[in-house]
């Protein structure tokens, strides 16, 4: 065991979470021990108790307790990157310089590890260093079953700069989605909260968020703030709809669990979709039936954010997956039909 520590955040560690940066430290500590460190308060920062996504400051003293040493730890499981998950990943890139790398993430793969996921997007970034000395960092996160946009960093002072532009809301980020019916008014802005509901298990698997109205979120613990705001692009009918979706605050499962909230779910949103039967239009149920794909219909398609090194606006664009491409096939919805930013005139 080593001796209690305490450390001083260097220039150019900070602005990222404690977990992280310990984990980069001490290779052989587990995201469990640290999460107990915090639990029973010997990780601290400037004395005070901490929580494992705690980002830190340059010049912050951390203690940190006795660790086992290295020797004495289970060898981690050494999972060599095939040449077959390189090729994917790289596949994916749709946008590179020296600072900045983006992904057109494919739907179901998570973007970092967590219960039972052992290939993700921070995981195979190793394939993306293209001769740089080291691997681009995540500056922000889309859910396992979204696809599109994804932007990292290739270096730390960069990730500092774009973490902190998207925490201050200094994006543009727009979704495209196709929808159980047609949302009416065509164009609104949805102001529901979100709190966690517990999920089941060790792990809590299954949670998920409920919406709120807004007299009620000051009153509820935990329940926070969410703005989304909606625009219908075209529609089949009374059947379906493509939308277009800007989350002006960035929720987990924000814009999934308000489009439900509204009796639109999101097309192959299992987890807030109610009834697996087939959507006949009146805005409830998730599926669209016959041969359409029952995945999730929820795409990252525009990013728009300022260069942290030119200071130009960066316009970013991701093509849909496969399998919503052949929904927009199927009710012949063009992109060239519609506006690259269909809320430059939203009120």
């Amino acid at each position: 065991m080593s001796r209690v520590q305490t450390i001083t955040v260097q220039k150019g560690d900070g602005d990222q979470r404690i977990d992280r940066w310990l984990r980069r430290m001490f290779p052989h500590v587990s995201q469990g021990r640290i999460e107990k460190m915090c639990r029973k308060g010997e990780l601290r920062v400037d004395g005070g108790r901490v929580k494992a996504s705690t980002r830190l400051a340059e010049g912050q003293q951390v203690r940190v307790p006795p660790l086992p040493d290295s020797d004495h730890m289970p060898a981690p499981p050494q999972t060599r990157l095939s040449d077959a998950d390189a090729e994917m990943i790289r596949s994916c890139v749709i946008y590179r310089d020296d600072h900045v790398l983006a992904l057109n993430k494919p739907a179901g793969l998570p973007v970092q590890g967590g219960s039972g996921q052992v290939r993700h997007v921070d995981g195979l970034a190793d394939a993306l260093r293209f001769g740089a000395e080291e691997k681009p960092r995540l500056v922000h996160r889309l859910d396992k079953d979204t696809s599109g946009v994804l932007l990292m960093a290739r270096t730390r002072q960069v990730a500092a700069g774009l973490t902190a532009a998207f925490r201050h809301r200094e994006t543009r980020k727009i979704y495209w989605a196709a929808v159980a019916g047609v949302p009416h008014p065509k164009n609104g802005t949805i102001k529901y909260g979100l709190v966690k509901a517990p999920g089941h298990g060790a792990r809590g698997e299954g949670e998920k968020m409920l919406c709120l109205h807004p007299r009620d979120i000051e009153a509820t613990p935990g329940a926070k703030r969410a703005t989304t705001n909606y625009t219908v692009l075209t529609a089949a009918a009374k059947r379906c709809a493509w939308m277009a979706l800007i989350p002006v605050t960035g929720r987990t499962h924000q814009l999934r669990a308000h489009m439900a909230e509204i009796g639109h779910p999101i097309i192959g949103d299992g987890k807030y979709g109610g009834s697996g039967q087939d959507n006949l239009g009146d805005g409830w149920g998730a599926q669209l039936g016959g041969e359409m794909s029952k995945k999730l219909h929820l795409h990252a398609r525009a990013l728009v954010v300022e260069h942290p090194v030119s200071k130009a606006q960066l316009h970013l664009t991701a093509p849909l997956p496969e399998h919503m491409a052949r929904t927009w096939e199927t009710f012949q919805w063009h992109a060239s039909d519609v506006p690259d930013d269909p809320f430059e005139d939203f009120v």
